[in-house]
Formats: structure tokens, sequence, C-alpha cells
């Protein structure tokens, strides 16, 4: 079964069990490391649960997502079914991303340099008209247009 065919079968398999769980879908991938195949389900709570993820919420919709992929047989080749949180380093992924996390530190990595730096770190002021605004720690604020972004993900402080 193609990629897609297969993220949006779990997700479809997903959407009620996780609703009811009081759970959130955060992300699907289907991906081929090595000669393995891996089906990749991050899970979250709902943003004003003030709440995070537990390995007993991963294992819950692991069995359940496991029997019901069982179940359909819809993957043909063997795999891995791997579920967790997106993780304190939590990839931002969409526009209500940005939103949800403004105020918090970011690590932004771009596709080409912007003040000769292609990783910038700072406090993220938010996302509006496909621009990302970020303070850096020196307190100058960046502009930086989504199409030149590679990758945000929170910043983990120690």
């Amino acid at each position: 079964m193609a990629k897609k065919k297969v993220k949006d079968a779990a997700r479809d398999l997903l959407t009620d069990f996780l609703q009811d769980h009081a759970l959130e879908l955060f992300h699907i991938e289907f991906v081929k490391e090595g000669r393995d195949r891996y089906l990749r389900v991050y899970i979250d709570k709902p943003e004003d649960s003030g709440e995070y993820v537990s390995i007993e919420d991963c294992e819950l919709v692991s069995r359940y997502l496991s029997e019901r992929l069982d179940e359909e047989d819809l993957i043909e080749e063997n795999y891995f079914l791997e579920v967790s949180s997106p993780g304190l380093d939590r990839p931002l992924l969409k526009d209500s991303d940005y939103v949800r996390f403004a105020g918090h530190q970011v690590d932004v990595s771009l596709y080409r340099a912007v003040n000769g730096k292609k990783q910038i770190s700072g406090e993220l002021i938010g996302l509006k008209d496909g621009i990302v605004t970020v303070r850096e720690e020196n307190g100058e604020i960046l502009s930086l247009p989504m199409e030149q972004i590679s990758k945000t993900k929170l910043a983990v402080i120690i």
C-alpha cells in the first residue's frame, strides 16, 4: 500500500478513538529505514488540558491501532508500529503550532543563511501572513518567510 494510503488509513482508524480518550493526532509517518518500514504515530493532549502524553496513553493507542490494522490487513509488508509523544523538542509542523507556541523558545533551521546564520534560536513571537517572527537572544527581531525555514522545533532548556 502506498505511504499516503497507509497514513490516511491509520488516521481514519484513530480519529474517533483518540477523541474518545482526550488525545489528538500530532503526526503520522510511514517510512523505510534500511530494510525496515516504520509506521510512526505521534499523539498529543489538547493544549488546554495542561497535561502531557503518558506511557500509558502511548500503550493504549498502540494496542488499539495494532489490533485494528491487523483486522483490516491494510499493510502488506512487515513493519514496526511506534506510538509516542512529539517530545520536548517537538517540531512545529502546522501554522497552528506557531500560534500555540508563541512565547516559547525555538530553534529554527534555515535553507539559506540570514545574517550569516542557518540556525536561529530565540523566542517565537508568532506567525502572520507566512512570516515567522523570532526574537533572538541578543534582542534582535528576525522575520523569516516560511519557505526559507527547513525545520522549527521547541528548544529544550536545561
